[in-house]
């Protein structure tokens, strides 16, 4: 692929969008309230994680996506599908800082790697002197994790981890079929929802836990699998379906999170995918 390619990052104007994932990181716990999450008012779920700790993580964190957005700029003269190996490094040390700074607590890894990926194209949109929006954004992940499901999940062979254990059982491709379908969730379902909820009036806190709802019926979660298996995964879909018919209120999220603490269920990855949508909804769509 012949792209142009710029070597100057402060001539390039390169994205400021690694401030944007810690403003989106932070939004996103401090949003409340929100069924099995940690939020301002509980911990839901989790006895191990709670706001201080993901505001620790946050400041771990952050520093490293300005990493992943330069190294998809350093690297706009190769074509988006050898770019994953030049990103996965800087994600495993991003990872590594994150445990550091939570005594070992996973708070972020679904986020590091959706916003690594995310940073990564923005970066390599940049080199190559192609606008960012969403449908470009996107359609580079895409093209970046094409092969993700097929060289990690689909290779077959004894289950490592619990993503390749949940493909084994299940058929369930979570982040990385995510990702491999340019945040395909995302796209035909938050993006519209959060759009037309703000176009309705409502402000961006209500449009949030709106569009948080939204994506607990349709994400096939597996944070919630995980927990909960298959059954917990229908308990939170059904749920957040007649959420959705009745209109999401204060008062139904507080005691759908108390329904989701007796199952110690926690849609996970539809939290990391409202924080992406919301970062999203700040780029033109086409």
């Amino acid at each position: 692929m012949g792209n142009a390619f710029v070597r100057n990052p402060v001539a390039a104007g390169l994205p400021d969008i690694d401030r944007l994932v810690a403003r989106a990181l932070t939004v996103e716990v401090m949003l409340t309230p929100k069924p099995g999450l940690v939020d301002s008012e509980n911990n839901g779920s989790h006895r191990d994680m709670d706001v201080p700790l993901f505001q620790s993580s946050i400041t771990a964190v952050a520093p490293w996506f300005r990493r992943f957005t330069e190294t998809g700029f350093h690297h706009a003269s190769l074509p988006l599908s050898q770019l994953l190996s030049y990103a996965r490094p800087v994600g495993i040390a991003c990872e590594q800082s994150m445990l550091k700074a939570t005594s070992g607590v996973n708070t972020h890894k679904g986020g590091i790697f959706a916003f690594g990926l995310l940073c990564t194209a923005a970066g390599w949109l940049v080199g190559c002197g192609q606008p960012q929006t969403q449908a470009r954004l996107c359609q580079a992940v895409a093209d970046m994790c094409g092969d993700l499901v097929r060289n990690e999940l689909e290779k077959g062979g004894s289950a490592v981890t619990a993503g390749e254990r949940l493909f084994q059982r299940h058929g369930l491709t979570g982040a990385r079929g995510e990702a491999a379908s340019g945040f395909g969730t995302v796209r035909q379902y938050a993006l519209p929802a959060y759009q037309q909820a703000l176009q309705q009036g409502m402000d961006e806190e209500k449009a949030l836990l709106h569009t948080l709802v939204v994506l607990m019926a349709h994400n096939p979660d597996t944070n919630v699998v995980s927990r909960g298996g298959m059954e917990g995964l229908t308990f939170v879909q059904s749920s957040a379906r007649r959420l959705l018919a009745q209109g999401v209120s204060i008062a139904a999220l507080q005691d759908m999170n108390q329904a989701f603490v007796v199952r110690n269920l926690s849609p996970g990855g539809s939290a990391d995918l409202l924080a992406l949508t919301w970062l999203l909804s700040h780029y033109p769509a086409a």
